[in-house]
């Protein structure tokens, strides 16, 4: 299987998003210490690993750390803003170092929403570079878009701008706004969207892309919002292909292992013919109404054959409806058998998610602990000028008194 392993280089950033859901922590990284990340990865026998943050060109070591895993035989990925990507040095040095993909985050063409949702101005002309230089020193370059209520009225017209100033970019990605955690926990009521928000524009950026011969994925948006392009889900793709995800966060969750790709259902998804295959609503926040999700009835069989005959995954054995239905029966069979219980969210995942083999993510120091409390009270002075709320304190690596 193509399963992609995630490593939180930082978790400080060199902007101030209202709904950031992997804030600062007091937790850090040396080069030895990301190394045992990468060596995990690559003993589990995963495709791949994206570095994360934060944002995670502000790690000295990231060319360092990049060509390691490089060496280790993964395909290395970044998720960035952006910001020192536009510097066409910095840009060629991870080149070198063998960074192949870089999803650098928009969130929208328009300057005055960019601005409000970044808490930094001038943020788009960054991510414009950042594209270009991408281009120019060989890495491939994605577009990474979190759906939120500010931007959910022009994903569409966000993917057109991009596409005619960066024809080079093939692959654009939504995840929706996770509500549960962070900044985005205690911002609701600002950036969370209702679902019926983005359905249109969602659509028509799909559509427009298709048509265009792009890819596209898109996470934590239930197939009720995106029937006509249900292959595209990022939870059915791993449902359907049992696929699983290692993160390694920075923070006291450490490592955490996800094989359930299931959420919050309402009554009526129980006749939807693609039940089995959809994510449901993922809302650990509390945030979104099941109310909005309405079973469809449309095949499952086309939704499945184009996930398993994607070229683009060479490494799912199954490549047949007759093959992939009765191995699907099984797998659902065997987690119903093992299901526990779901938990009440909580900061913590549960025990079953937890890997205690895993090596230790970061560490703790008093040096770390001096420079969160200096960040932490900077980030409350930003907070208050921009009107959010700073995160609660939990899973950081302090406790506040």
């Amino acid at each position: 299987m193509a399963n992609i392993g995630y490593i939180q280089v930082v978790r400080h950033c060199n902007h101030f998003c209202g709904f950031c859901s992997n804030p600062t922590t007091a937790y850090h990284h040396t080069f030895e210490s990301m190394a045992l990340l990468v060596d995990d990865l690559a003993e589990r026998g995963y495709f791949g690993v994206v570095l994360t943050g934060g944002e995670p060109t502000l790690h000295p070591e990231l060319p360092r750390i990049a060509g390691y895993a490089r060496e280790r035989g993964l395909h290395v990925r970044m998720i960035t803003n952006g910001w020192r990507l536009a510097d066409p040095s910095f840009a060629e040095a991870l080149a070198e170092a063998g960074l192949e993909l870089a999803h650098v985050s928009i969130y929208s063409v328009r300057p005055e929403i960019e601005a409000r949702l970044r808490g930094v101005d001038a943020t788009l002309d960054k991510a414009h570079a950042a594209l270009e230089n991408a281009a120019r020193f060989g890495i491939e370059a994605n577009v990474n878009c979190v759906i939120n209520a500010l931007n959910a009225d022009h994903l569409d017209e966000n993917v057109r701008v991009l596409v005619e100033r960066h024809p080079h970019v093939r692959h654009f990605v939504w995840n929706n706004l996770d509500p549960s955690m962070g900044r985005a926990e205690v911002n609701q009521d600002q950036f969370t969207p209702r679902l019926a928000d983005f359905e249109l524009s969602l659509h028509r950026a799909m559509r427009f892309l298709h048509k265009s011969g792009r890819s596209f994925r898109v996470e934590r948006v239930p197939l009720c919002y995106m029937t006509d392009f249900a292959w595209a889900s990022t939870e059915t793709r791993k449902i359907v292909k049992g696929e699983e995800r290692v993160v390694h966060f920075l923070d006291d969750k450490q490592t955490v292992r996800q094989t359930d790709w299931e959420h919050v259902y309402a009554d009526g998804c129980r006749v939807c013919s693609l039940r089995n295959v959809c994510g449901g609503l993922f809302d650990r926040g509390q945030a979104y109404d099941p109310a909005e999700l309405a079973p469809v009835f449309v095949p499952l069989e086309p939704v499945v054959q184009r996930i398993i005959e994607d070229p683009s995954d060479p490494s799912y054995p199954l490549r047949t409806y007759a093959e992939w239905r009765p191995d699907f029966e099984r797998r659902v069979a065997e987690a119903r058998a093992h299901a526990r219980p779901k938990e009440q969210p909580g900061e913590l995942p549960p025990p079953e998610m937890r890997d205690p083999h895993a090596p230790p993510v970061g560490m703790v120091t008093e040096d770390s602990l001096r420079r969160f409390a200096r960040a932490r009270a900077a980030e409350q002075r930003r907070a208050a000028r921009q009107d959010v709320e700073i995160e609660k304190l939990g899973i950081q690596g302090v406790r506040e008194d």
